[in-house]
């Protein structure tokens, strides 16, 4: 029986079988590199786009603001100044009043609110009945209101009917003004800010203590140390990490404080801090320069003084841990 062949036509190979299957295997490992490679940025590109748009894009557009003078009521209309504003801001004294305030409000409610945060933390550690109570307690301040708490502390700072005052009264000391003194109205702003992020922080510090080894406690009561030189030499060492942390994030707090101050002055003097300014921060200036003198450029120009304000703090934070890894 005769078979018959194709022949290619002169002048052309015939095709081959590896030929005809080597394009799917191409697109398949293409895909599979995309796959790997890509699927990460895939994951985390929505983070980015987000920063970019309500982070980065406002950064940059308030950068450009603070280079103009430009009303609230007129935003479309700019004037060049160049450095204008930021040279009238550094002859400005109730900036540097700003800033005084700032730092001063910043370190009563920081110190001593991380102190209590660690030793509260502390005694959460150890095993007690109704732990879990109190640890949601805790958190209690941190999920209330700003607007609430303020409200609340005000009344309890008031002048004439406070309870502060009449525990005062009750042992012979005359009545404070906490809101129309300097020092008085620092420490009120102070303890809302207290009360509101110890339990917060506390919670945080009880993370990392129980991420710490058992071992290390075994071993430093085997060699006698008492309860204090644990928590000293144990604890405190076992957590640093996070106490820089909550530092970061405090005085990154510290910096923008806006509610409290703004609500303790209850009315038009919330927003200048006092009839003095005493106790008006970075923040505060930053919604009167905006929002009551319609100066948008000045205000912008604030705004980016607080943000180069962090990133001084955050390189000296900086310096001083190098310097502390060389001698060490």
């Amino acid at each position: 029986m005769a078979t018959s062949t194709t022949r290619a036509p002169a002048g052309e190979e015939p095709p081959s079988p590896t030929r005809t299957t080597d394009a799917p295997r191409r697109r398949g490992a293409l895909l599979h590199r995309l796959d790997v490679k890509g699927a990460p940025y895939a994951f985390v590109a929505p983070f980015f786009v987000v920063f970019a748009a309500f982070s980065f894009y406002p950064l940059v557009y308030t950068s450009w603001i603070s280079l103009h003078r430009v009303e609230l009521a007129t935003l479309d209309v700019m004037e060049w100044v160049a450095l204008d504003n930021y040279v009238e801001l550094w002859g400005d004294e109730r900036f540097w009043n700003a800033l005084a305030n700032t730092i001063t409000i910043g370190v009563i409610s920081t110190v001593p609110q991380l102190l209590m945060a660690l030793g509260l933390a502390h005694l959460l550690n150890y095993r007690m009945r109704a732990s879990l109570f109190f640890r949601v307690a805790s958190l209690v301040p941190y999920a209330t209101s700003v607007a609430a708490a303020a409200l609340v502390f005000t009344m309890i700072f008031e002048r004439d009917f406070g309870m502060i005052n009449w525990a005062l009264s009750t042992v012979g000391i005359d009545p404070v003004d906490w809101e129309a003194d300097k020092w008085p109205a620092q420490v009120a702003i102070s303890t809302i800010v207290i009360w509101r992020w110890t339990g917060y922080n506390a919670l945080l510090y009880l993370a990392a203590m129980q991420a710490i080894p058992a071992d290390r406690y075994e071993a430093a009561s085997l060699d006698g140390a008492s309860r204090w030189k644990q928590f000293t030499h144990v604890t405190v060492p076992g957590i640093r990490s996070t106490i820089v942390f909550t530092i970061v994030l405090s005085t990154i707090g510290a910096t923008q404080l806006f509610g409290e101050p703004l609500i303790f002055g209850q009315g038009p003097n919330g927003v200048t801090g006092g009839a003095d300014n005493q106790y008006q921060t970075l923040g505060l200036l930053l919604y009167e320069e905006g929002w009551k003198n319609y100066q948008m450029g000045r205000s912008a120009t604030v705004a980016w003084a607080m943000f180069l304000l962090l990133v001084l703090v955050f390189v000296v934070q900086r310096l001083i841990k190098r310097l502390r890894s060389r001698t060490s």
